[in-house]
């Protein structure tokens, strides 16, 4: 097991949907994210992302054994690229993701987990990038109420 806080995994997802959001805004089906490769190499990536650190979380007892299929999607994904269904993916784009942003939540104020140092990391991390910045200063002052 790492010795990563589980913040810096929490955050790692909350950064992973607001991609992921980003980048299929303007997309309203499952044929057309397919057809923008940019959007569709990105949110694949991000999808990875969040099943990489979803295993953490689990590793760590924050949620039950239920949230396990993210983590099995995400190997669906790594080892079986060229087979991954798009109308999967865009179904979870449409029902899943903001569900595990609002568990996510939860757990944050559940546990009392606070996020600053893992908000700053990854706002020194991402400095480069604009939109997650601002993103996570959002995030920011939504924990810090």
């Amino acid at each position: 097991m790492s010795d990563r806080d589980v913040s810096l995994y929490i955050v790692d997802i909350l950064i992973a949907i607001n991609k992921i959001k980003r980048y299929t805004k303007d997309i309203d089906n499952a044929e057309e994210l397919l057809n923008s490769e940019l959007e569709w190499d990105a949110t694949i990536r991000e999808l990875q992302v969040i099943g990489d650190a979803m295993n953490k979380i689990l590793e760590r007892d924050y949620l039950d054994n239920s949230h396990r299929r993210i983590v099995d999607f995400r190997n669906q994904i790594v080892h079986g690229y060229f087979g991954i269904d798009h109308n999967i993916v865009w179904q979870v784009i449409e029902d899943k993701i903001d569900k595990l942003k609002k568990k996510l939540v939860n757990v944050i104020e559940s546990n009392k987990i606070d996020l600053t140092e893992a908000i700053n990391a990854a706002i020194e991390e991402n400095k480069h990038n604009k939109p997650t910045v601002q993103f996570l200063q959002n995030l920011s002052n939504k924990f810090s109420e």
